[in-house]
């Protein structure tokens, strides 16, 4: 066997010691993202001599580190992108899935006697169809795999699904009593909020046959949820309560109980980009309160004008659109500071509730609970575009499509 030449054996050492230095001896063994140093490699081309490499004058940028929140992700869960929650669901970043579907929002009426879903064209901002759904339809959730709406109608007990690609009603799914619809992140299960009956139900996502409960007795009310940035748990909010629960993805069981201020009423939550903080919509006390998720502890609050209800992450991962159902007003916040840096007030007042914002970041698209309408914001000036009349008590509208790869549920929690 030849010797290699010992200037050779010198630098694949210090490639070699490089190498290590980038993960060091207690490396994560679940990385979730890739490296996102632009940084040109100091690997050997075929043909090229390592001393080559080895003598360049560039140092090699080692791979910023995995953040502990993203570690030990959720098997079979799609990786995290440049440690950013919502890298793969920016500005027109369509799945080619859902490309070609037609921009549309679709709006329930949860009055009680309502079963309709009203169906507005994004590009005209007007009224094209109404769907025959079930009663008091709570909210028009996006399937995990983006290939179906689901219509969650209590009263009904039944999920109601319509396709995407024609805006129309495909078939009728018995569910008791669902208020609200959720994923898990790999999508292998669906998780729905009974609310009436106090109960978190992990289901066939397909079939939503039952699987599993999970419930508290300090967790009442069970409505809003939103995952941990490596999906191992999610985080539930309990309005009836002023509690937050967290609910382990895997085994179903209750991992801990945060107890808020005896007059809140926690409503929608999602997680920060960098997936360090879960924001609550604290409708009782007209605050945003922040939770630590690792700890799972309160770190602050931001107050906002009064009674805020749903909150909605930019296109571009920089602000939080909350909307203030008791002021007629949308608060802007900056993800980076904390602090609320605009705020969008409907002229004549209004009761914006839930929505999402269109696939270009470009408008924010909410409903008016208690004013029988739609609203249209720019997100660049905070102007009111449109306001569209629609029957009953519009509650969490659906704007399709949106960017991602795939759907956790809700309104279009889209990661």
């Amino acid at each position: 066997m030849s010797r290699a030449p010992l200037t050779t054996i010198a630098c694949l050492a210090v490639i070699a010691a490089v190498t290590t230095g980038c993960t060091g001896g207690s490396a994560d063994p679940h990385p979730t993202a890739p490296s996102t140093s632009s940084a040109p490699s100091t690997s050997s081309a075929p043909g090229t001599p390592a001393t080559d490499a080895a003598a360049s004058p560039t140092p090699r940028r080692t791979a910023a580190p995995v953040p502990a929140q993203l570690r030990h992700p959720l098997p079979g869960m799609p990786p995290v992108l440049h440690h950013d929650v919502y890298a793969a669901a920016g500005a027109g970043d369509l799945s080619p899935r859902v490309r070609h579907d037609p921009a549309l929002v679709y709006v329930p009426d949860s009055s009680p006697s309502g079963d309709t879903v009203t169906v507005i064209s994004q590009r005209t901002r007007k009224v094209v169809r109404t769907l025959h759904v079930g009663f008091l339809s709570q909210h028009v959730t996006p399937s995990y795999d983006l290939r179906h709406l689901y219509t969650n109608s209590s009263v009904s007990d039944e999920f109601v699904e319509i396709d995407p690609r024609t805006g129309r009603v495909t078939r009728h799914i018995p569910v008791p009593r669902p208020y609200n619809l959720y994923f898990t992140p790999d999508g292998k299960q669906a998780v729905v909020m009974v609310e009436q009956h106090n109960v978190i139900r992990f289901s066939d996502p397909h079939t939503f046959a039952r699987r599993d409960d999970a419930r508290a007795r300090g967790c009442r009310g069970p409505n809003h949820a939103d995952f941990s940035a490596n999906g191992r748990f999610l985080v539930v909010t309990c309005e009836f309560s002023h509690a937050l629960l967290k609910v382990s993805t895997l085994s179903h069981k209750v991992l801990g109980i945060l107890h808020l201020p005896p007059r809140s009423m926690p409503q929608d939550v999602r997680i920060s980009p960098d997936g360090r903080t879960f924001y609550v919509a604290d409708m009782g006390t007209d605050r945003v309160r922040m939770v630590s998720a690792a700890r799972f502890r309160l770190n602050g609050s931001v107050r906002t004008p009064a009674m805020p209800h749903g909150l909605y992450p930019s296109r571009d991962g920089r602000r939080l659109y909350i909307s203030d159902r008791g002021a007629g007003a949308v608060s802007v916040l900056s993800f980076r500071t904390n602090r609320i840096v605009d705020t969008w007030r409907i002229p004549g007042g209004g009761s914006p509730d839930m929505g999402g914002v269109s696939a270009d970041g470009k408008v924010l698209w909410l409903s008016g609970r208690y004013d029988s309408e739609v609203y249209a914001f720019d997100t660049r000036t905070g102007r009111l575009l449109a306001r569209v009349r629609v029957p009953g008590s519009p509650h969490g509208l659906c704007v399709w499509p949106q960017p991602g790869r795939y759907s956790l549920g809700h309104t279009g929690n889209m990661r």
